[in-house]
C-alpha cells in the first residue's frame, strides 16, 4: 500500500498542475515549449520539404523564387527574393523562425537579427551536408523520423543510379553555373555528375576549403578547355542559358563539347537548390543528359 505522504504527493499533482498553468498565464514563469508555428522560409528547399512533411501550416512566408510545390505561391505570402527581403514585410508575420541558405544572405539574416527576430541560416555544400541538414529541419518540426524515411529513399535512388552507370564511359563534364564571371558549379553538382559516372572537369577545385564561395568556383573558357570536356551542361541561377554566348566563346571552340555541340541546360529549381527537388528531379536529368552525350561520343 500506498504510504500516507505518497498519497498525498499524488492528490496534490492536479492542484499544482492547475497553479503552475495559471502562473504561466502571468508570464512569472515560462510555458513549456511549443515547435515553431510561423516559419518564413528565404529558400525554396525548406519550402518543398515542409510540404513533403505534411507541415505546411508552419510556414508563414516565402521567397518569390519558390516553384516547388506550385501550390505553395497560391497558399503562402511572398515577403523576400534570395538577396534582399522585405524586413517590415516578414517582422508583421510575426515568425518564431526565419529558416535562410548561404552566406549569400548574410546581409539579410543581420537585417533580421537586428530587429531581433530568430535566424537560422543553413551553409550546405555537399550530398552529405544537405542530407545532415534536412534532417535538423525534420527534428526542429518534430519530424525527425519522417524525414528518414524520405532521406533513405533517396540514398537508395543515389545508390541505384550510382550502379547503373559504374560501368559505363566516363563523361567529362563541364558544369556551368554563370556566365560572366563564368562559375563553374557547386560542391554537391559536381558529387552528382560523379554518380552518373562522370567525371567534373574542375573537380580539383574543391580540394579548396573555400571553394563553398562563389567567387572561388570563378574559372576562365581557357581553363575549361585545357579541361576538354566532352559536355557542358549548364543551370544559371535566375537566368536561361544563353547557348548562343557558348557558342562564341572562341577559347573552347575546339572541344569535344563545342564541335558535337552538347550542350545542355537543367532548371535551377532542380539542381542548384540543396533539398528534395535534388534527388526527385535533377539527378534524373543529369542523367539522361550524360546517357545522350555517350551516345554521341
Amino acid at each position: 500500500m500506498k504510504s500516507e505522504t505518497e498519497a498525498g504527493k499524488r492528490s496534490d499533482l492536479p492542484h499544482l498542475e492547475s497553479e503552475v498553468q495559471e502562473i504561466s498565464r502571468t508570464r512569472q514563469i515560462p510555458e513549456l515549449p511549443r515547435l515553431p508555428e510561423r516559419i518564413v522560409c528565404l529558400t525554396e528547399e525548406t519550402v518543398e520539404l515542409l510540404y513533403l512533411l505534411g507541415e505546411q501550416h508552419r510556414i508563414a512566408g516565402i521567397s518569390v523564387y519558390v516553384v516547388r510545390p506550385e501550390r505553395a505561391r497560391k497558399e503562402k505570402p511572398m515577403v523576400t527574393s534570395f538577396i534582399k527581403g522585405d524586413v517590415e514585410k516578414i517582422k508583421a508575420l510575426n515568425p518564431d523562425l526565419i529558416i535562410g541558405f548561404s552566406d549569400i544572405q548574410a546581409d539579410l539574416a543581420q537585417s533580421l537579427i537586428k530587429e531581433g527576430l530568430p535566424v537560422w541560416i543553413t551553409n550546405q555544400r555537399s550530398l552529405q551536408q544537405i542530407f545532415d541538414t534536412m534532417l535538423q529541419l525534420g527534428a526542429l518540426i518534430g519530424q525527425a523520423r519522417e524525414t528518414l524515411a524520405l532521406l533513405k529513399q533517396w540514398q537508395d535512388k543515389l545508390a541505384t543510379v550510382y550502379l547503373r552507370n559504374r560501368e559505363k564511359q566516363k563523361v567529362r563534364v563541364f558544369f556551368q553555373e554563370w556566365d560572366e564571371p563564368l562559375i563553374h558549379g557547386i560542391q554537391w553538382v559536381s558529387e552528382l555528375i560523379e554518380i552518373c559516372g562522370g567525371i567534373n572537369c574542375l573537380a580539383e577545385d574543391f580540394e579548396n576549403p573555400d571553394v563553398h564561395r562563389a567567387a572561388n568556383r570563378i574559372t576562365t573558357v581557357e581553363r575549361v578547355a585545357d579541361s576538354q570536356p566532352d559536355t557542358i551542361i549548364g543551370s544559371w541561377c535566375g537566368k536561361p542559358v544563353d547557348f548562343h554566348w557558348i557558342r562564341h566563346q572562341d577559347g573552347w571552340k575546339e572541344t569535344v563539347a563545342l564541335q558535337k555541340d552538347l550542350l545542355f541546360e537543367i532548371d535551377a529549381s532542380i539542381i542548384l537548390q540543396p533539398g528534395p527537388a535534388l534527388f526527385m528531379e535533377g539527378i534524373d536529368e543529369l542523367e539522361r543528359y550524360m546517357d545522350r552525350v555517350r551516345d554521341r561520343l
